[in-house]
C-alpha cells in the first residue's frame, strides 16, 4: 500500500530489527559513559542549578528584609546596595534583582505623593506641601 511504517521510517526504511543484548548495552554505556562521561556530569550539573526553584536561604531572606524595612519608602538600592547585598547574602546580583521586584509587586504600595511622583504629576510645591 506504500506506507511506511514507524519503525522502518524510524532506521531509515531497512526491515531488521536492531535488538542488543543486555552485555552489548552495557559495554555501549560503558564506552559512552567513558568517553563523556565528564561531559555528562558538567551538564547535570548545569541543569541542576538552572532548575533549582524555590526559597532564598533563611538567612539571605533575614539580610534583605532588614534592608526593605529601613528603605521602605523607597525599596530601591542602588548599585552599591546591591554588590554589598550579594556579598553579604551569598546571592548573585540577578536574585537581588528579583527578590525586590518581587518585594515591590507583592508588598510596597507607595504613598500618595510618591504615586504622584513616580506619573509625574506634581511640582515641587505640591510635593512639600508649600
Amino acid at each position: 500500500d506504500g506506507t511506511i511504517s514507524s519503525s522502518e521510517e524510524f532506521s531509515g526504511g531497512e526491515n531488521e530489527n536492531i535488538q542488543m543484548t543486555s552485555r552489548e548495552d552495557q559495554e555501549l554505556k560503558d564506552t559512552l559513559l567513558r568517553k563523556f562521561g565528564a561531559h555528562i556530569s558538567s551538564l547535570k550539573h548545569e541543569f541542576s542549578k538552572k532548575k533549582k526553584k524555590g526559597k532564598l536561604p533563611n538567612e539571605a531572606r533575614k539580610t534583605l528584609l532588614q534592608w526593605w524595612d529601613s528603605h521602605y519608602k523607597w525599596p530601591y538600592p542602588t548599585e552599591a546596595d546591591k554588590i554589598s547585598l550579594a556579598e553579604s547574602t551569598g546571592l548573585d546580583q540577578k536574585q537581588i534583582n528579583n527578590w525586590f521586584i518581587n518585594q515591590r509587586k507583592r508588598h510596597w504600595k507607595p504613598s500618595e505623593n510618591m504615586q504622584l511622583a513616580i506619573m509625574g504629576g506634581f511640582s515641587g510645591h505640591d510635593y512639600y506641601g508649600d
